[in-house]
């Protein structure tokens, strides 16, 4: 997570949660003078459109009030959804099992892209699976990480 990413959440993740929402995690992608910051939320009862509309007024008025982002951006709030990204080693951890797509910060064997079934987490670990081949992969060293949805 880089250093602004960072900081965006530890601003944002309390007004988040005094919503009664769970912060799931967020994504700031800077492209050139303007920048995107998706939010993800969650909750027991799952997460609906007037959700995240209750979250954008209040993350609006905490953007506006401490004005951390220079320039132009784009504000969106989105449920996980079935292919949910994972953030933490705890959300690795709870997705054990699944078929997981992850994007490495830099190439390991000569690839950045692995797809395989989320053995489980080491410590600070993600263990997958891949072609009969088990790879330990630091969750620091993973750029991008899906769950792959399953359509039993």
């Amino acid at each position: 997570m880089s250093a602004k990413s960072r900081q965006l959440q530890e601003l944002l993740e309390p007004s988040v949660t005094a919503l009664g929402y769970e912060f799931w995690g967020l994504e700031y992608l800077a492209q050139g003078h303007s920048a995107l910051l998706r939010i993800y939320i969650d909750a027991e009862q799952g997460i609906n459109v007037d959700d995240c509309a209750r979250v954008s007024r209040q993350v609006s008025a905490v953007l506006d009030v401490e004005d951390p982002i220079t320039g132009e951006y784009r504000l969106e709030v989105s449920s996980p959804g079935m292919d949910r990204p994972l953030f933490t080693i705890a959300q690795f951890a709870a997705a054990a099992g699944e078929t997981v797509k992850l994007k490495l910060r830099m190439n390991y064997e000569g690839r950045r892209n692995f797809k395989g079934r989320l053995v489980g987490v080491e410590e600070e670990d993600v263990v997958i699976l891949v072609d009969d081949h088990e790879y330990l992969f630091p969750v620091v060293d993973i750029e991008k990480a899906n769950v792959v949805p399953r359509f039993d």
